[in-house]
């Protein structure tokens, strides 16, 4: 079962491949991903690398948070899951509250 990491800080300039190289000195990578702006196709400055085991994802800790990479220190995590939204609404900050209108 694969383990993924999130990885934080990383330059505007760092692609999927420079991830890739990277990690798979500390194992076998199932994926690398920058994730970017979905209309300017800029990188938001982190991305998730999925990992073969448990074991790589530990050593990918160990050895890279805190590295330089392409003039930056990344920061490194095993990824939490994603929280759904759906339903929650109310509880986000945003919007008017329920039965009220804005205007």
């Amino acid at each position: 079962m694969p383990s993924k990491l999130y990885v934080g800080n990383l330059a505007y300039s760092v692609s999927n491949d420079d991830l890739q190289d990277l990690f798979s000195q500390a194992g076998q990578v199932q994926s690398a991903t920058v994730i970017t702006d979905k209309f300017s196709g800029q990188s938001k400055g982190f991305g998730f690398v999925e990992m073969t085991t448990p074991q790589e994802v530990a050593d990918a800790i160990r050895r890279f948070d805190g590295t330089e990479l392409k003039g930056r220190n990344i920061k490194v995590n095993e990824a939490k899951p994603r929280e759904s939204n759906f339903g929650n609404r109310d509880r986000s900050g945003g919007g008017a509250p329920r039965g009220r209108s804005r205007w």
